[in-house]
């Protein structure tokens, strides 16, 4: 009887959701885009995570303890006066931590609906400095809080604050950028560079085009960001309208930013930016 191993032996044979080269080919890149979607979602639901507050901010901001680290460690002029930098920049390692113990204990986090529903949850991408204090400060606070990391060689890990249960990893920036936004029932920008300004004006783009209904949005530490965007001048040439500038507020302080969320109408409740995490409304999405 005729050999039938090489059938079985070959890669046409094996189920389809167990080839991972079949899972990781050209063709099955949607595919791929729908389970990086499907995964956070059902774990999400599962914790009962309604609405999140997003922080977003730079990976390259140290803790005070490792500010320290970093002038104990300075050899030569160069590092000294990178330490330096960096350590007048734990600053805002504080306040973002600040703001995530802030939000986690008068948001709702710590206290579930009736039907476990939680609010206001802190959400960051994941990786260290800005993103990790915040999910520090809600850890301190006895809440979870969700890390949408990305891979990435210079952030191989995820920072150990947020929630294991709540910590996903992603390949595709536009499915995690989606998880993040999908779910903000605010946002908080702390200083970051390209990464920082990628996700925040997307979301000002959504509120600014009517995608997304409004949402309260601060932009924390005022110097820094007078400094690199002239919000003001977008105005004065044209590029936005005068109003386009109170879709954000800007703050100094943990406590300031979380006075202007409550005052551009934080509430708990089902976020503004749609159910699919799109930008529509739900009358769009129907």
């Amino acid at each position: 009887m005729k050999d039938s191993r090489p059938n079985h032996e070959s890669a046409a044979y094996r189920i389809a959701f167990e080839d991972r080269d079949f899972l990781l080919s050209e063709p099955m890149r949607g595919v791929r885009f729908m389970l990086e979607y499907a995964k956070p979602e059902s774990e999400l639901k599962a914790w009962g995570i309604r609405s999140t507050i997003v922080v977003y901010g730079s990976a390259r901001v140290p803790s005070p303890e490792r500010a320290e680290q970093l002038l104990r460690d300075a050899r030569t002029p160069e590092e000294r006066q990178l330490a330096e930098r960096r350590a007048k920049q734990a600053a805002w390692y504080e306040e973002a931590r600040a703001f995530g113990r802030i939000v986690s204990e008068r948001g709702g986090a710590l206290a579930p609906t009736e039907d476990g529903q939680r609010d206001n949850v802190i959400a960051t991408g994941g990786g260290p400095g800005l993103m990790e204090a915040a999910n520090r400060g809600a850890q301190e606070a006895g809440a979870p809080s969700i890390g949408f990391n990305i891979s990435l060689p210079q952030e191989p890990h995820p920072n150990p604050y947020s929630t294991p249960e709540l910590t996903f990893r992603f390949h595709y920036f536009a499915i995690r950028k989606m998880h993040l936004a999908m779910r903000a029932n605010g946002l908080a920008i702390f200083p970051g560079g390209f990464g920082t300004f990628d996700e925040a004006f997307e979301i000002l783009n959504l509120r600014n085009t009517n995608k997304a209904s409004r949402l309260p949005i601060v932009f924390v530490g005022r110097d820094y960001w007078n400094e690199v965007v002239n919000f003001r001048a977008l105005a004065d040439h044209g590029m936005i309208s005068a109003g386009d500038l109170e879709l954000f507020d800007i703050a100094d302080t943990a406590e300031e930013a979380w006075d202007c969320m409550t005052r551009l109408g934080l509430k708990r409740g089902n976020p503004p930016l749609g159910p699919a995490g799109t930008g529509m409304s739900a009358s769009e999405d129907s």
